[in-house]
């Protein structure tokens, strides 16, 4: 029969192993059956069955990277050069310089 320092005691070393594995227990291992991804192949002539969440992993993984490609081909140019070219053009103009260039006939 369990006595309630007893009880507090067991309490106490589950606590700390817990702390130690956040799982609570010693970690798993899946021995390798030699199939891939461990899914036995279809009997011939059969397609294998997809599960419920791959065809919405497919559409989210590449698409996403789809819409990151638009948005990176479309964003706006911020680089140094493009700023420090529009700034010289607009002091030149003020100044009353030409910026560009006419050939003399």
């Amino acid at each position: 029969m369990l006595t309630s320092t007893t009880f507090r005691a067991l309490r106490s070393i589950q606590r700390l192993r817990g702390a130690r594995f956040a799982s609570h227990e010693t970690p798993q291992f899946n021995e390798p059956s030699g199939w891939l991804f461990g899914e036995k192949a279809p009997p011939p002539g059969q397609k294998r069955v997809k599960e419920d969440w791959e065809n919405v992993w497919y559409f989210g993984m590449f698409g996403s990277m789809l819409f990151a490609t638009v948005l990176i081909y479309y964003k706006p140019d911020s680089s140094i050069q493009t700023w420090a070219l529009k700034e010289a053009k607009e002091r030149m103009e003020v100044r009353g310089e030409k910026y560009r260039y006419e050939p003399s006939s």
